[in-house]
């Protein structure tokens, strides 16, 4: 049966009102609404931002080559390039591989929260891919939260329950990044004291550079924090912002009524995701758990690119340095925080690499950044075909594996797949019309 078209699921969604919840083996119908209407556009709008951030990308490549060439490092560049040793960049890239299947993961455990929930494991790993590609290519990575919130609803979701599946998870994966750099720190606290105690970076002292970008993460995970817990003054906020810009003409009507749909909805839906999950908090926290060794996994690939030039690294200040990077990468309001990234690594690792460095910062980019962009591109279009839940579809595994430790093979539950029986007297009345 093929999929209907983006008009015929307006016509249903409101000829039949709201989906409900598909019950283990049903065919999996594909429902759309104005608001994921809405999030293809901004889906597309995330896209276009994507030939912008090539355009950036090339003048930081263009830069990088003539930083190169003027430094004299050319030289120590390819000499370092030829004594790579391809086993740890290919096991660099097996751990970065484990960062997208933790990330899938982390969604599937939120999602089972609802045990009829239409997603399937390919539409986490869509919802994911996108969440990886538009990170790296949209400034800020703007195109995340829409493009992730377009691939929910297309699996079946509605809007509010997309949004607040996308709320949660966005916001635990915020914590888990400040929450990672704290641990990190208290235990090498002292290393990056005694190391950079003296650097400082364009006249400031690397100290306040570190406070800086901690500042930005307490920021926005202080923001989402507020939302969950107190979404009416945030509203209340919110509204008297938008007055302001309507009174200095920088919003017109019509986009001020907008935005201000835009903000009660999003706002509500997040508090309100919020609170729901809080009431699963173990669930919560073991989505928390599987987010650190997600970033634990892109932390650890400047451990991998030491080890293939041969150097000695320790994986504890590896993670440690690495996700110091990437907080200054967030704070960057650019694709992939170009050019803060290049910094960052280079006054962090810069002595650990030694000569190597130039090498090191271009495999490391590569690993952490480009490959990622390529691998995922082609994820984004995965769909489920399944129609059995997480939720039904972990019960079941649970269950088998129970009878396999018993040596029980005779009820081995299987997929149920999607079954269909057509109505027999229905079938009569109209091969007998046929015949007359």
């Amino acid at each position: 049966m093929s999929r209907p078209t983006d008009e015929h699921q307006a016509q249903t969604e409101r000829a039949g009102g709201a989906s409900q919840p598909r019950r283990s083996g049903a065919p999996k119908l594909y429902v759309g609404d104005a608001w994921s209407s809405r999030d293809r556009d901004a889906d597309r709008s995330s896209l276009k931002q994507v030939r912008f951030t090539f355009v950036i990308l090339a003048v930081v490549a263009v830069a990088y080559v003539v930083y190169l060439v003027l430094s004299g490092q050319a030289d120590d560049f390819f000499r370092a390039l030829v004594g790579v040793d391809l086993r740890w960049i290919v096991a660099g890239i097996a751990c970065f591989l484990l960062y997208y299947v933790f990330g899938v993961l982390a969604f599937a455990v939120l999602a089972a929260l609802d045990h009829n929930s239409p997603v399937g494991y390919r539409d986490l790993m869509s919802v994911e891919a996108s969440g990886v590609f538009f990170m790296r290519l949209t400034p800020g990575g703007a195109g995340v939260i829409p493009s992730q919130i377009y691939r929910l609803t297309r699996a079946g979701l509605s809007f509010a329950d997309a949004t607040a599946l996308q709320s949660v998870r966005f916001t635990l994966y915020e914590a888990g990044e400040g929450i990672f750099a704290a641990i990190m720190l208290a235990f090498c606290g002292g290393y990056f004291l005694k190391t950079f105690a003296d650097v400082r970076i364009l006249g400031l002292d690397v100290t306040w550079i570190g406070i800086f970008i901690f500042a930005v993460k307490f920021v926005q995970v202080s923001g989402a924090i507020l939302i969950c817990l107190l979404p009416g003054p945030i509203k209340v906020i919110a509204h008297a912002g938008l007055r302001a810009g309507q009174a200095v003409r920088i919003l017109n009507e019509d986009r001020y009524q907008r935005l201000l749909d835009t903000v009660d909805t999003q706002v509500d839906t997040f508090a309100r995701a919020f609170r729901n999950g809080a009431v699963h908090w173990r669930v919560m926290l073991v989505a928390e758990l599987i987010t650190l060794l997600q970033l634990g996994c892109m932390y650890a690939l400047p451990y991998f690119v030491l080890r293939s030039f041969g150097l000695e690294a320790d994986l504890l200040i590896c993670l440690a340095s690495g996700s110091l990077v990437e907080l200054l990468v967030n704070a960057i309001p650019l694709p992939g925080g170009a050019g803060g990234a290049e910094v960052g690594f280079t006054y962090l690792f810069g002595n650990m690499f030694g000569w190597h460095l130039s090498a090191g910062l271009v495999i490391w980019r590569s690993v952490e950044y480009l490959l990622p962009v390529l691998i995922a591109a082609p994820c984004m279009g995965m769909r489920s075909a399944s129609g059995e839940s997480i939720y039904h579809r972990a019960m079941r595994w649970r269950a088998n594996l129970g009878r396999l430790i018993r040596r029980d093979r005779s009820g081995i539950e299987r997929p149920q797949g999607i079954s269909y029986k057509p109505q027999r007297g229905k079938g009569k009345k109209r091969d007998k019309r046929n015949k007359g």
